[in-house]
């Protein structure tokens, strides 16, 4: 079956995300349920992504486990064993989340590794990204110099806006800002150098952090397919997009129908849904090596 809202019996729901709902666990602790809803561009679709918030909730479990060495996160576990007896229903099962409560940055802490996406468009415009002056001559979906830092807003309504690296550091602070781009940096590249071993390219991905116990935590998920660009390395072809594991192909198909992305979303034909569904799976096996359950969809 899919989900596309949960509810947790006893416990206070505190925030309803695009695709995760939040629930209060005592005072410094959270359930986070990840639904099968999708977004592209900041609008929810009607349909939802079978098998989508068991992929997201445990790619990113697998993820946090890995880069743990990496700096303090919110993630405390998905085992069934320590949820509350409500968290552990068959709809929810495999989707839920034990996280320690944070105090959110509101930035969005983006990565790039290869030209791709709005900074493709922004470089095509003005030879720059996120502030960062890049060389000249540059194709779609070649290889930076180096990792860049291009951190956006966190818009709750609407859409994110890109900012640059001093505008970060008028919001948070001058040493918030570097610590929040080191810490980026580094996780993004522990995840390309495992991602290109299983012959991935991690093109792009986003961070999110918060506060908690005074220092800067990483929350939220962790380098899924809703969150970066997946490409797969043997087929990489600068100079134009490439074939992804993720949802880029969702964007993709309601860009060419000519959506002006404003609710509502369009319709997504069926065999888009499944090919969303596949390149998740995909992403997943190959990240983690583990082959996702065949009757997982219908669980």
């Amino acid at each position: 079956m899919t989900l596309t809202a949960s509810s947790v019996e006893g416990l206070p729901l505190v925030h309803r995300g695009k695709v995760r709902e939040t629930y209060a666990l005592g005072d410094d602790r959270l359930l986070l349920v990840a639904t099968d809803r999708l977004s592209a561009f900041d609008v929810i679709f009607d349909q939802p992504i079978p098998d989508k918030g068991r992929l997201l909730t445990q790619l990113s479990a697998w993820w946090f486990r890995r880069l743990a060495d990496l700096g303090p996160t919110h993630f405390l576990s998905t085992s069934a064993e320590e949820m509350p007896p409500a968290a552990r229903a068959a709809e929810v099962a495999g989707r839920v989340t034990l996280a320690r409560r944070a105090d959110r940055i509101d930035a969005e802490c983006v990565v790039r590794g290869y030209l791709a996406g709005s900074g493709w468009a922004e470089y095509a415009t003005s030879g720059m990204v996120g502030g960062h002056r890049l060389p000249s001559g540059l194709r779609e979906a070649d290889r930076l110099p180096e990792p860049i830092f291009t951190p956006s807003t966190k818009a709750e309504v609407g859409h994110d806006e890109n900012i640059t690296r001093a505008q970060l550091a008028e919001m948070v602070g001058a040493p918030v800002a570097a610590e929040l781009e080191a810490r980026s940096l580094a996780l993004y590249l522990a995840a390309a150098v495992h991602a290109e071993a299983v012959g991935l390219i991690l093109a792009d991905t986003k961070f999110e952090f918060g506060w908690i116990d005074g220092r800067v935590a990483l929350i939220d998920e962790l380098l899924t397919p809703d969150s970066s660009r997946f490409w797969e390395a043997a087929g990489h072809r600068p100079g134009s997009g490439q074939p992804s594991y993720d949802k880029q192909y969702v964007r993709d198909f309601v860009a060419g129908s000519g959506w002006n992305k404003e609710p509502p979303a369009p319709t997504l034909p069926d065999e888009v849904i499944a090919g969303t569904r596949q390149r998740y799976v995909t992403a997943y096996e190959r990240l983690t090596g583990e082959a996702w359950p065949d009757g997982a969809a219908s669980a």
